[in-house]
């Protein structure tokens, strides 16, 4: 019998077909006995390629695996369960992971438990699962982006029949809720809004990897999102294949606008949001970001090309015109609005012609940043199957005249931000330079400056003094002390123990029972104390036994006890918030 188990395999007319509405499943996540006690005193390593939506994916598996009893692992030539998490988008992505699936197989040699996992969306594509198992018999899962929810019980599986499996599912897709998470940012977290893509872009592998468009609840999407404010978490970026297109397969009048709107009022200090697909881009949504100080005033754009042909081959659905008068509304509307973009050169047949659109393009926008690609068939997409007429050296030809009207753009921006002061959300130590901090702007700029360790995860302010066009260098504006005292503040004011105190204060200050007592009690402090100093006797008694009889009832109110109760609990977090900062 063979050692491999195919359980499912990618079928792209099957993850083109579209549900009524997909399955809704609220995850329950058991542990068999088999993985629980496999998993002890053992560690995992997730290696992820690609965007976004790829690391959110990390987090969830990781999640997994940490409810199970694994521990990350620190080191990547020990570690014993690997996950390949890898991309379908880019040829080059693909590359690596062949290169990086090799380099583990020393570790299986010599580590008789060692499980070396393949996922994500190039598993996705028609045939390489079976490439990569014929290629490397070491490698013991393969699944895909469908059965991420799934990895404990494909390691159960594993375990129990010992076997490798291949469980690729193609279909249009669910959506599961109650997923396991473990961060990889303190600061700065993902949210899923929506799962897949419906534009199908004739170059685009995304949704037959990631199957059809279908949007989360609000209710979830809200909560999990209220959830990280509370943890203190600085920014949340709202995920989507095509973020803006959220609410359209609810058909319930539901938008991205209202997403953004409710979430933004969570109180969130930064929000971003990502892909945006111009065609879906509305003016409600505009409005929006104009009107919310916390949404990041930042809009990644992809326009792919600037010739209105090449774009009605691509399938994007608007033209030329169509995309520079959306731009216009953006500039218009959101006056210093960053728009960064992707595009994608020698595209199959694009002419010298189309190609100087493009640029044209590039120059009127002016943008902020561009991820730039030369046009990479994706096998079983319809732009695949043209035969193309541009040679390779004319694609990297116009890719490199390309960055260079780009950068023109970038060094034109960077060049204003000099002698200005920005908000900056510090990531930690520059990984280029340990002595220098880093964080981004508002824009999305990456800054560069000197300051203590303990700013990660604050906000600070940061004059720029020096532009490198791609990065930039700045001074600390405020004292850095200070800056962690008013980031201290702002997690303290979230933290459950002093919520509920400041809550209990001011249910205890509005209610009209107790404000007449509180009235009642001093006046008959002040009758106490006339009727001593007249020693009238008899009336200080009258006025006495009222007295402790109204603060009896005072102290012994409901609302009055649990003001003393939280307030016992918010003096010991202050005390501790002290001893930090001292």
């Amino acid at each position: 019998m063979g050692r491999t188990i195919y359980k499912s395999l990618p079928d792209m007319s099957l993850a083109r077909k579209r549900v009524d509405a997909p399955l809704l499943i609220k995850e329950d996540i058991k542990v068999s006995e088999r993985v629980r006690s496999f998993a002890q005193g053992k560690t995992y390593l997730i290696k992820t390629f690609g965007c976004q939506a790829n690391v959110r994916d990390e987090e969830i598996m990781a999640g997994y695996l940490e409810i199970a009893g694994f521990v990350k692992s620190g080191d990547e030539n020990a570690a014993d369960i690997v996950i390949i998490n890898t991309c379908a988008v880019r040829e080059n992505a693909e590359e690596k992971v062949y290169g990086m699936i090799g380099s583990f197989k020393a570790l299986s040699k010599n580590n008789p438990d060692f499980i070396l996992g393949i996922c994500g969306c190039m598993m996705q594509e028609v045939g390489v699962a079976e490439q990569i198992m014929k290629r490397y018999p070491f490698v013991n899962l393969i699944f895909g982006t469908h059965n991420v929810s799934k990895i404990l019980d494909l390691v159960d599986e594993h375990l129990a029949r010992h076997k490798d499996l291949v469980d690729v599912k193609s279909f249009s897709g669910d959506i599961v809720e109650n997923l396991p998470s473990s961060r990889l940012d303190h600061c700065k977290a993902y949210v899923n809004i929506t799962y897949g893509c419906d534009k199908f872009c004739t170059y685009c592998i995304v949704p037959y990897t990631r199957g059809r468009e279908r949007s989360r609840s609000v209710e979830e999407i809200v909560n999990e999102c209220r959830q990280l404010v509370e943890d203190g978490y600085q920014e949340i970026t709202l995920l989507g294949q095509n973020v803006n297109s959220y609410g359209k397969d609810l058909k319930n009048g539901t938008s991205f606008a209202e997403i953004l709107r409710k979430v933004a009022e969570l109180g969130i200090p930064r929000l971003r949001f990502m892909t945006s697909h111009p065609w879906d881009f509305t003016d409600e949504m505009l409005d929006v970001i104009a009107s919310y100080p916390n949404i990041m005033k930042c809009i990644h754009l992809p326009v792919q090309s600037g010739s209105s042909e090449v774009l009605r081959l691509m399938g994007r659905r608007y033209s030329r015109e169509d995309y520079l008068d959306l731009v216009k509304r953006i500039k218009t509307k959101i006056p210093g609005c960053a728009i960064t973009t992707d595009i994608i050169v020698g595209f199959p047949n694009e002419t010298t012609e189309q190609f100087e659109e493009t640029l044209t393009l590039c120059k009127e926008v002016v943008y902020d940043a561009a991820f730039t690609f030369i046009y990479s068939p994706r096998r079983g997409t319809p732009a695949a199957s043209i035969a193309d007429n541009v040679s390779s050296e004319e694609k990297h030809e116009r890719f490199i005249r390309l960055t260079k009207v780009i950068e023109e753009g970038v060094i034109y921006h960077a060049t204003q931000m000099v002698g200005k002061t920005y908000d900056v959300l510090v990531d930690g130590p520059s990984k280029k330079n340990s002595d220098l901090l880093s964080g981004y702007t508002e824009s999305g700029k990456l800054v560069h400056f000197k300051g203590p360790a303990y700013l990660k995860g604050c906000i600070v302010s940061v004059k720029i003094n020096e532009s490198h066009t791609f990065s930039m260098i700045g001074e600390l504006v405020d004292d850095p002390l200070i800056a962690f005292a008013k980031q201290a503040k702002k997690e303290l004011l979230n933290e459950p123990a002093l919520k509920a105190f400041i809550d209990a204060k001011e249910k205890l200050l509005a209610d009209k029972e107790l404000n007449e007592l509180k009235k009642q009690i001093v006046s008959l402090q002040k009758q106490m104390t006339v009727a001593l100093r007249d020693g009238e006797d008899s009336s200080y008694e009258e006025f006495k036994a009222a007295y402790l009889e109204a603060k009896e009832k005072y102290d012994t109110h409901p609302l009055v006890l649990n003001y003393l109760a939280y307030q016992e609990d918010a003096a010991s977090l202050l005390e501790q918030a002290k001893e930090i900062l001292s």
